[in-house]
């Protein structure tokens, strides 16, 4: 069997296209929706996302600031800040990259964002109304993949779904999501009992556990169809090794970067055992930041009215 590729790059694109046009109208109207992004650290990875986020936004037509405290900053300084862009009417919506330094509790950062402003749907408020079928700010990524699943037809009303990971960023809200879209839905971890059986039984696998290439062709079910969460660095040649046997190109490739990135889920027994499936990178990676976009219009004109 040869897997089809899932497209989250294309996906993200339109999605971001849509997007500005949204942004455009409101523009026509004197309103640009405000997105303000805090930075704590010096984490290279959250770096690098931030920027992403920050030139995506503004080449949508939002208004985009990134607040940048070194290390040694305190909570109190963090949840001062945030106060003051509760207040910002120009501000629309609010994230805090993850992850911040230690010594603060990230859970009372997030609880005090305007859950109005909640930009990634991670205040309890928002979770709690996401669970109830209420209106809310979904978080980027479930949100992004629920998006390529419906335009690409993915099925879900009464398939199998399973979602590996329980993190509340991700496997939480995506377990949530694919049962209101009627789908039955298990949620599988570390710690369930022969995991790679379970895993097969799922006519739709959602892997967000954090291990590189740790799904291999045993928990995939023939003809499933895989969506790969996982972001993860290997910079040995075992693991290389491990991840694409035989594969010269990905040696030199490693011996020319120094760190080659793969997902959860391992990249060539996936393509042997899927039908459809998402690549890393670009897969879900794309559409987080384009859904991170459209939640800011949304939240633009939810606060003003629009």
């Amino acid at each position: 069997m040869t897997a089809t590729i899932l497209d989250g790059a294309k996906v993200a694109a339109d999605i971001r296209s849509e997007t500005a046009e949204a942004a455009a109208a409101l523009a026509s109207r004197g309103v640009v929706p405000g997105l303000s992004v805090i930075v704590a650290g010096d984490d290279p990875a959250s770096q690098v996302y931030v920027r992403n986020k920050e030139k995506s936004a503004r080449e949508a037509g939002i208004k985009a600031e990134t607040l940048r405290f070194p290390a040694t900053v305190t909570e109190a300084m963090l949840l001062a800040e945030i106060g003051r862009l509760n207040a910002d009417a120009e501000v629309d919506a609010i994230l805090v990259q993850l992850p911040l330094p230690g010594g603060i509790q990230s859970s009372r950062i997030l609880e005090a964002i305007d859950p109005a402003k909640d930009v990634d749907g991670f205040h309890p408020v928002n979770v709690g109304r996401l669970v109830q079928g209420k209106r809310a700010p979904v978080p980027c990524t479930p949100a992004g993949i629920m998006e390529l699943l419906r335009r690409e037809d993915v099925p879900l009303r009464g398939v199998r779904a399973l979602v590996l990971g329980r993190s509340d960023i991700v496997g939480k809200p995506m377990a949530t999501l694919l049962t209101k879209a009627d789908a039955t839905v298990t949620v599988a971890h570390s710690k369930t009992r022969d995991l790679p059986a379970v895993c097969r039984e799922a006519d739709l696998l959602v892997a967000a556990i954090g291990r590189p290439a740790f799904v291999t062709a045993d928990f995939i079910r023939p003809g499933a169809v895989v969506i790969d969460v996982g972001i993860n660095r290997i910079a040995t040649a075992a693991e290389v090794a491990r991840c694409f046997p035989g594969d010269e190109a990905k040696a030199a490739a490693l011996a020319a970067k120094g760190s080659l990135l793969v997902g959860d889920v391992h990249p060539v027994d996936v393509k042997e055992r899927a039908s459809r499936y998402t690549p890393v990178p670009g897969g879900v990676g794309p559409l987080t930041i384009a859904l991170l976009l459209a939640n800011t219009v949304d939240l633009c004109r939810a606060r003003r009215g629009l």
